[in-house]
């Protein structure tokens, strides 16, 4: 059993036993040269899972996405994507900045996908007033939300007809593939280009693959080399990635079992939760979020401090820890309904959400 209970984000996982042998056993060579036998299975083995024709390491999602979209885009081009999507809002504009690419924003809807009427609507003329529509960026999972196939056929048959390239910001796809019961290669079937992350569920302590074919991957080779990407003896990160993929996908079923039973026990609480594959967004007080992320730590449990809160299961979370961590949410609760009741040290009762029965 962990000590500590991490519930900030599916990326604090540390390389188990297995992954640190075949990382420290793993081939080496120079990838900036081509010659990292680690890093050229990796990528091979990606590709076919995938169904694209190449694949390309990256240090990081972040670096990956910005790569996709300046390979698909020139400066000055235009990518449609959602408010809501990494490469557009937790990315540091890296797109504008350092791609020179403009965004048209649209609103993500409540599953997490965009208005395909909308995104119409965006595509701008053929005019020089306009930025040059050149790009439809999608997310999957987006906010642990899954986005089923049948939604990415109308979006991909869309981009087709409207001459607009797709990337796929895949950071977490595979659990979007465990949870419809199917595969990667099926999801993302018809898009250009996709990116995955081996860092989050997978359990990797780095690195992100981008698909596409390989005119687009030597574009992006390119790209990566101006990002600062190139690594030399990657296959120490390649290997990790290997003995995730050929391990760690399968059990993406048990963090999203976890992120259920967490999501039940929260409601049991009285607390207003949503669940998603393996994360859960649990609402409590904007006035107790700070006290309650401390009374966690002081319990050994990790959270991100919000009215809105993310809590994400993870392989370095078992069943055990998802038991303290309800334990402890409990807990604070009890406490503050019992001093609301009048105990020494109370809360004044005008708080109409401390008045919610704790079931």
């Amino acid at each position: 059993m962990n000590d500590v209970v991490d519930l900030r984000s599916d990326t604090v996982t540390r390389p188990s036993a297995g992954m640190r042998r075949a990382m420290i056993d793993a081939p080496l060579g120079d990838d900036v040269f081509g010659d990292d036998p680690t890093v050229n299975r990796l990528q091979e083995h990606a590709a076919a899972l995938f169904g694209f024709e190449a694949a390309l390491l990256f240090p990081s999602g972040t670096q990956s996405n910005l790569a996709a979209l300046m390979s698909h885009c020139q400066r000055g081009d235009e990518v449609i994507i959602g408010a809501e999507q990494h490469s557009y809002r937790y990315e540091a504009g890296g797109m504008g900045v350092l791609g020179s690419i403009h965004a048209r924003v649209l609103a993500n809807r409540a599953d997490g996908t965009l208005d395909l009427a909308e995104v119409e609507a965006a595509i701008s003329p053929d005019d020089p007033h306009f930025a040059r529509t050149r790009l439809l960026a999608l997310e999957n999972t987006i906010s642990g939300r899954p986005i089923a196939r049948a939604y990415f056929e109308q979006a991909l048959a869309l981009a087709r007809r409207r001459g607009l390239a797709t990337h796929v910001d895949g950071a977490r796809i595979f659990n979007a593939a465990v949870h419809f019961g199917t595969t990667v290669k099926a999801l993302c079937a018809g898009s250009d280009s996709v990116s995955s992350c081996l860092s989050k569920g997978l359990g990797a302590p780095a690195g992100t693959l981008l698909m596409g074919s390989r005119d687009f991957i030597g574009r992006a080779r390119r790209a990566r080399k101006i990002l600062g990407g190139a690594m030399r003896q990657a296959g120490v990160i390649a290997a990790a990635g290997l003995y995730a993929l050929e391990n760690n996908v399968e059990r993406l079923a048990s963090d999203h079992a976890n992120a259920e039973r967490l999501a039940n026990g929260l409601r049991a609480l009285g607390l207003a939760c949503e669940q998603h594959t393996n994360m859960v967004f649990v609402t409590v007080p904007a006035a107790r979020a700070a006290a309650l992320a401390e009374h966690l730590k002081a319990r050994n449990i990790l959270v991100l401090p919000g009215a809105r809160m993310r809590l994400v299961a993870h392989l370095d979370v078992d069943t055990n820890g998802i038991e303290r961590a309800l334990g402890a949410f409990g807990e604070f609760f009890t406490q503050l309904t019992d001093a609301e009741a009048g105990a020494p040290g109370g809360i004044r009762t005008h708080d109409p959400w401390l008045r919610r029965p704790i079931l």
